[in-house]
C-alpha cells in the first residue's frame, strides 16, 4: 500500500514538473509624476480650488458629474465621474482637509487604469501657497502600459499650464496677490 501511494505520489508530481512552463504575463506599468508651483495667494484661497467642484472654475473642459453629495458640493468623500474620451471614470475623494491644504483622489477607468492623485496646498511666504501634486497611474491591463507611461511624461510637465491657469481664474476673481 505505502508502496501505491508512493508511485502515485511519484507519477504526480513528475507530471506537474513535466508541464510546459504557462507563459508568465506582461508587466502592468505604474508611474509616478509629481510637479509643484507657486502661486500668488493665500493656501486658505488656493487649497479650495483642487475641490472637484471648484476646480470647474480655473480648469478648462473639466466637468464632473457629482454622484454625491447632491447639489454638488467639495466635501470629504465626493463621488463623481468624469468621462475620458468615450471611457467613464469613477472618482472618490479620499482627502479633503482644507485647513493642512490636503486633497486627494482615486480613480479607476475600467479595464484601462488606476489613479491616485495627491495634492498638497502650503503657504510659502506671506500671500503666496506652493501647490505639489503626485500622480501614481497604474494599468490595469498590458494593452495601457504605453498610454500610462505617456500620461505620466505629461503630468510631470502639468506645473506650468495649472499655476496660469488658477492665477488668472484669481486674477479675474480679484483675489491674486
Amino acid at each position: 500500500m505505502k508502496f501505491l501511494v508512493l508511485s502515485l505520489f511519484v507519477g504526480v508530481a513528475a507530471a506537474l514538473v513535466a508541464q510546459p512552463a504557462k507563459p508568465s504575463a506582461p508587466a502592468l506599468a505604474h508611474v509616478r509624476s509629481t510637479f509643484s508651483f507657486t502661486v500668488n495667494a493665500p493656501q486658505k484661497i488656493v487649497a479650495p480650488l483642487f475641490g472637484a467642484h471648484l476646480e470647474r472654475a480655473w480648469a478648462e473642459g473639466w466637468d464632473p458629474q457629482f454622484i454625491y453629495p447632491l447639489p454638488a458640493e467639495d466635501k470629504p468623500g465626493e463621488i463623481f465621474t468624469v468621462n475620458h474620451g468615450g471611457r467613464v471614470s469613477t472618482w472618490v475623494n479620499t482627502a479633503l482637509d482644507l485647513e493642512k491644504g490636503h486633497i486627494q483622489f482615486t480613480y479607476v477607468v475600467p479595464q484601462a487604469t488606476a489613479v491616485l492623485i495627491d495634492i498638497q496646498v502650503t503657504a510659502s511666504g506671506p500671500g503666496t501657497s506652493r501647490v505639489e501634486i503626485s500622480y501614481e497611474r497604474t494599468a490595469l491591463s498590458a494593452e495601457v502600459n504605453d498610454h500610462v507611461h505617456q500620461q505620466g511624461e505629461q503630468d510631470a510637465k502639468s506645473g506650468p499650464h495649472w499655476q496660469k491657469a488658477i492665477e488668472n481664474y484669481l486674477k479675474k476673481e480679484g483675489k491674486l496677490c
